[in-house]
């Protein structure tokens, strides 16, 4: 391809409905899929375009498509398009061993008959295809590939997807690159490319800048009014080699007996210097009391919900609640707070410490089950670090033999650190700390009772806490 490529390209007819079949048995499959115990009863077709035609060798398609679902589980109720989500499929006569786990299946009718369709992303060549289209800044159909010019890909970078990710997926680039694509899509500005973007521009070193990025503009969304903002896809980063995360660098840690207290004041650190730059480069915002109103009444609705789910919390409600409502009287004597944009889902593994001992943050998309707009609102930053000491808590506990005195040492130097580069301690600000962490530790109970029930104690025990205002 030549710098900035535009090639037009057309799908076949009917190449939907002839992947439809399979999908629907593949995709809820999928660590990514976020519509789990709901069957899958149909698709629209948001966008389509074929990135290489279908020879007899190799053939590849980038679809978004909206999945359909029925809007309780059980294969009654009304039906309604869901999800929005990215797939790269690959198009084979038959697929070698080595691409075995990556199959789909057989397509029986319409253009793709008799062939073998499949997870393209681990497949080499595809994934090359796409690092070569961020390269030379192609448009392919309504798929823009853009990058930062002043940064260089070399071409050649060899590819390997990795398989620790769980709602989005990740392939890294010779040690030297990372892209990050997204699977459930939606449209409009994406804070995980906006975030970084903005952090590079303040020169902010604890996130790796984006390098490129990929960006759909679909023709049309189905659905009135006709959907003008284009999807953003994938995020193409610096590889930071040797790094280990910060959950699995904990773990280790507590596995070995070793202390954790200075890695959890230089990741307070880390975090502040990124809350300091998102300041800067972004607008705040002050909170007053009608603010915070809608906040706490936000809370408040989730912590009804989780009770109602899981009864379990009912014990604590009350204690629970008074968090909540000990933020509201703050606020209704005059007291103000700013709220800046922040990570939105911080905790241990999305951290990433070097070889030579920096933090970095990273994966700023916010919580995905939250509405985008939620995501890209100010929020006061003790949000994230209300994320952090519960990622504490949890690896404490997820130790052979829980350590909850190692989380109350990690957790009380996580915020000394904060304090050294912001110049102000969370802990002086105790009653939205509780608040938050509350809200957080609510989530999570509702979680792990869905998903992990195993884990449930987990976040019980910060629920017995925080209900009877135990602090740090």
């Amino acid at each position: 391809m030549s710098e900035a490529v535009t090639r037009t390209v057309t799908t076949p007819p009917g190449l939907l409905a002839s992947l439809d079949p399979l999908l629907r048995e593949w995709l809820p499959r999928q660590r990514w899929f976020a519509g789990k115990g709901r069957p899958v009863t149909g698709f629209t077709l948001v966008a389509a375009t074929e990135l290489l035609p279908p020879t007899a060798k190799l053939g590849l398609y980038h679809l978004l498509v909206r999945a359909h679902q029925p809007l309780l589980p059980g294969h009654g109720g009304p039906e309604q398009p869901g999800d929005c989500y990215q797939l790269l499929i690959g198009v084979r006569e038959a697929l070698p061993p080595r691409l075995a786990p990556a199959l789909i299946g057989h397509v029986t009718r319409g253009p793709l008959a008799g062939r073998t369709v499949y997870e393209a992303l681990h497949d080499t060549r595809p994934a090359e295809l796409l690092l070569e289209a961020l390269r030379t800044r192609a448009r392919i159909g309504g798929l823009r590939f853009d990058r930062d010019p002043r940064q260089e890909i070399r071409p050649g970078l060899v590819p390997r997807l990795m398989t620790a990710e769980q709602s989005n997926s990740s392939v890294v680039y010779g040690d030297t690159f990372i892209l990050k694509l997204l699977r459930r899509v939606v449209p409009g500005i994406n804070p995980d490319l906006e975030l970084p973007l903005a952090l590079a521009r303040e020169g902010c070193p604890r996130v790796p800048p984006p390098t490129a990025w990929l960006v759909a503009d679909p023709d049309e969304s189905p659905g009135p009014p006709p959907q003008a903002e284009p999807y953003v896809l994938g995020v193409l980063q610096p590889f930071v080699q040797g790094a280990t995360d910060g959950w699995e660098l904990a773990l280790r840690e507590l596995a070995k007996g070793e202390d954790f207290v200075a890695e959890a004041r230089a990741l307070g650190r880390a975090t502040a210097e990124v809350h300091t730059a998102l300041a800067r480069a972004l607008p705040t915002v002050t909170l007053g009391h009608p603010q915070l109103r809608s906040m706490v009444d936000g809370m408040s609705e989730r912590l009804e919900a989780a009770v109602h789910a899981v009864p379990a919390l009912r014990p604590y409600a009350p204690g629970l609640r008074s968090a909540f409502t000990a933020l509201d009287d703050l606020a209704a004597g005059g007291r103000t707070w700013t709220a800046q944009r922040v990570h939105g889902d911080l905790h241990l593994g999305q951290c990433l410490r070097s070889p030579a001992g920096e933090w970095s943050l990273i994966d700023f998309e916010g919580e995905p089950a939250r509405p985008m707009a939620e995501r890209r609102m100010p929020q006061p930053a003790v949000r994230d670090v209300a994320g952090m000491l519960r990622s504490f808590d949890y690896a404490a506990r997820s130790a052979d033999r829980p350590h909850p005195e190692w989380a109350v040492r990690c957790r009380a130097a996580y915020c000394s650190g904060y304090a050294e580069a912001a110049g102000r301690d969370p802990r002086t600000d105790p009653v939205l700390l509780r608040a938050c962490e509350t809200d957080k530790a609510v989530y999570e109970v509702v979680y792990e009772a869905r998903h992990r029930p195993e884990w449930l104690p987990v976040p019980l025990a910060a629920v017995r806490r925080l209900a009877s205002s135990e602090q740090i």
